[in-house]
């Protein structure tokens, strides 16, 4: 305990408690309706992308923050054009996922500076993150979180319903697109700290684990929001002594969580 308390006034790892903060905060919004809409496989290959324009990026000279980025949003438009049908949309993700990773591991293998950097795309750092990266999180947050909250009661409509939203005139292809871009740029924040490997720890498990314990939307909300704070959180203070990757922890916590949430589930639902 004397050695967090130590590391906890260390710059980095205070930019890196702020920097996870804004994230679960985002990505807890975001958990209940990726779940819903049945989109944890898009997470994936957004997550894929991402770690590619990161290696590019690295490769290029150009800070990773804003390669991956690039990739993530260009594989949301890229799956949310190709894609918008639930049918075609799995096919269209593996495909380009495959793609995205191999070109993305050739990029890696390309790069000729410290072995760190390429690590730390695929299982995060709380070293890699910065001022830089706390800008640009606030930014993305501050985008999203305003999105939703204009957006959020069609697509809520959109998610539950899809066939009677198309019919009482709810635009479900550009609200599909909108939130395809939404989920690329929080994955994009989310490959520096967890990796491109354990994104669907903070995009997926916790709005899984909300939904086993309620079905109300407010409250699979709020849920997931504590949820993901909780892992990410948790996870950083869990790694500062042994000075790991932070990826395991988060992922161990989230686990747990949703094992939690499912016991629980199920109890009321025998009761």
């Amino acid at each position: 305990f004397e050695d967090i308390g130590e590391l906890l006034a260390v710059p980095f790892v205070q930019s890196a408690l702020i920097a996870c903060a804004v994230l679960g905060l985002v990505a807890g919004v975001l958990a209940p309706l990726i779940v819903s809409r049945g989109m944890s496989f898009a997470v994936h290959g957004t997550a894929e992308l991402s770690f590619t324009g990161g290696a590019a990026a690295l490769l290029t000279g150009v800070a990773v923050q804003y390669g991956a980025v690039v990739g993530a949003v260009v594989a949301a438009v890229v799956f949310g054009v190709l894609g918008l049908r639930q049918r075609e949309r799995d096919a269209v993700i593996g495909v380009v996922l495959a793609f995205g990773l191999g070109l993305g591991v050739l990029m890696l293998s390309l790069y000729e500076g410290r072995a760190s950097n390429k690590f730390g795309l695929l299982t995060g750092s709380v070293v890699a993150i910065d001022t830089a990266n706390i800008a640009v999180l606030s930014v993305v947050a501050v985008v999203v979180i305003g999105t939703l909250a204009v957006l959020y009661r069609p697509l809520l409509f959109a998610s539950t319903d899809p066939d009677v939203a198309i019919a009482r005139g709810v635009p479900v292809r550009a609200l599909s697109l909108v939130f395809a871009v939404l989920i690329g740029l929080t994955t994009a924040l989310v490959v520096p700290i967890v990796g491109a490997i354990l994104v669907l720890t903070v995009m997926i498990t916790p709005g899984a684990a909300a939904a086993r314990v309620t079905a109300n939307p407010l409250t699979a909300t709020v849920l997931a929001v504590v949820f993901a704070e909780t892992a990410l959180l948790g996870g950083i203070l869990l790694s500062l002594a042994p000075g790991l990757p932070i990826s395991g922890y988060v992922a161990a916590i989230a686990f747990l969580i949703y094992v939690g949430c499912r016991l629980v589930g199920g109890r009321r639902r025998a009761v």
